[in-house]
């Protein structure tokens, strides 16, 4: 699975450092403000596939509906390298989203389904390796490819690797139908949904799941842009940015999850965000240029990598294990309408200078503090009601 999120992760990572040569090349016509939009498209069809997801993943063998998945996720990549202009690479994006986004749900379900609750911070730890080995081994080998090929040569590149997950996930994953006997029980799938969203805990975990996006995504797809053209970065560099970050989120996913199954989602997630909220003041908010542009960006994937493990620790434990692919449908759904939406609302907030700056980074920085905050306030009350369901349950057994 870990494998799989690699795959997946790099498609949907891939694009953004891209974004600086999409901006300058004349036949594409992508303003660096409107950057955000090719992201946001993706995400948006994914939440769509997502919503859909939760009315039918439970019905069918994980390890299918994960070939499938990846295997459109696989075309629609392709196609973005085949794009010839803003409006065909956003056709693109929305093709692999409708795919991307159940892909991600099953991989998390399969997970949820073979470790056990005692272990899952471990395992999600793993799992989340797959965002830092993209960023370390992935990014910086699609930017590399760019330099040789031009920026479409990463979406073929890609495209073939995860046609590949696709073909291992079918060979070496066993059958997964051990949800299916709960599910053929169920009345409907609109009734099973209904069931899982009158939860109390649900909603708040996905109340918790919309801030989480919102927060970071609003900063996240502008910031190639940003620190090429506002700081000065070298954009020949950038795989040297991500290659950092990468290293720093790999080595804290290892660390994390064991923090996460002794001390608790929450408590982890209040360090991250507090790193999280304070670099966005110091680069969009303060503008304070004095600091390093690699140390900011490797502390800020730092953060990330912590607050990702302890966040997806934490709501993996939400459902019931014959709701998990539901749930996750649905949970992906809304992690990638949260993420589509903080894209536009970036692109509507920025503007772009004559010499491809972004100006009104302030705005989008307070936006994206002020989100950060809620997140552990919602953790803390998630991770109260998944602890007392377990007692609820033994005390109405009794």
């Amino acid at each position: 699975m870990a494998g799989v999120q690699f795959a997946n992760v790099l498609d949907f990572m891939m694009v953004n450092p891209l974004g600086p040569q999409l901006a300058q090349d004349p036949s594409m016509q992508v303003p660096t403000s409107q950057l955000p939009l090719v992201i946001g498209s993706y995400t948006a069809a994914a939440s769509i596939t997502g919503v859909l997801g939760s009315f039918f993943l439970e019905r069918f063998d994980r390890r299918s509906a994960l070939f499938v998945t990846l295997l459109g996720l696989a075309v629609g990549t392709a196609l973005g390298g085949m794009a010839q202009g803003l409006a065909s690479l956003i056709l693109a994006r929305i093709v692999a989203g409708l795919f991307g986004g159940p892909a991600t749900s099953l991989a998390f379900a399969i997970v949820s389904d073979a470790i056990p609750s005692r272990r899952r911070g471990w395992a999600m730890g793993i799992v989340m390796g797959g965002f830092s080995v993209a960023s370390v081994l992935g990014v910086p080998a699609g930017l590399n490819l760019a330099k040789l090929g031009g920026w479409r040569t990463p979406f073929w590149g890609v495209a073939l690797l995860i046609g590949c997950a696709a073909i291992a996930s079918l060979r070496l994953l066993p059958p997964l139908r051990a949800h299916l006997a709960r599910a053929s029980s169920e009345q409907s799938a609109a009734l099973a949904l209904f069931n899982i969203m009158r939860k109390p805990v649900v909603a708040l975990s996905l109340a918790m799941t919309t801030f989480t996006m919102l927060g970071v995504f609003i900063v996240i797809p502008n910031i190639p842009a940003f620190v090429q053209f506002n700081l000065g970065f070298d954009g020949n560099r950038l795989d040297v940015l991500y290659l950092l970050g990468g290293v720093a989120s790999f080595v804290t996913t290892r660390f994390t999850g064991p923090l996460v199954d002794r001390f608790g989602s929450t408590r982890v997630a209040v360090v991250g965000s507090i790193l999280v909220g304070g670099l966005v003041y110091v680069w969009f908010v303060a503008g304070v240029t004095a600091i390093p542009v690699l140390v900011v960006s490797t502390a800020f994937f730092l953060a990330m990598a912590m607050r990702g493990v302890a966040y997806n620790t934490l709501t993996s434990k939400v459902p019931e294990p014959h709701e998990r692919a539901r749930f996750q449908s649905v949970q992906s759904a809304v992690q990638h309408g949260a993420t589509a939406a903080a894209a536009f609302l970036s692109a509507q907030i920025l503007s772009e200078l004559p010499d491809h700056r972004l100006e009104h980074l302030d705005r989008v920085g307070i936006v994206s503090i002020v989100m950060v905050a809620i997140i552990p306030i919602l953790m803390t009350i998630v991770e109260r009601l998944v602890r007392e369901r377990p007692a609820a349950s033994s005390r109405s057994g009794r």
